[in-house]
């Protein structure tokens, strides 16, 4: 499955880059999956996106959960929580 991957905010800037295409192993069907995924590739990968860091996740632009079921040519992003006042 190939999905388009988009960083938001400070998750774009300590990853360098705001997107990427990605072919998924056929064994991450899930937003959260990819997230683990992304964070076997270590060092700021594995920092930004660990599971105990507060962001946000979307799947083709709404608000998706660990559990949300990807679907090919899907796009899931990442971005820190809003805050406001």
């Amino acid at each position: 499955m190939k999905i388009q991957l988009r960083f938001f905010a400070s998750i774009r800037e300590a990853l360098k880059q705001s997107q990427e295409t990605l072919e998924l192993p056929a064994t991450i069907v899930t937003v959260g999956e990819v997230r683990d995924y992304l964070c076997t590739r270590g060092g700021v990968w594995a920092e930004v996106l660990a599971d105990g860091r507060p962001l946000r996740m979307a799947f083709n632009q709404e608000l998706a959960t660990a559990g949300t079921l990807l679907a090919d040519n899907g796009e899931v992003a990442f971005f820190p929580p809003v805050t406001g006042g």
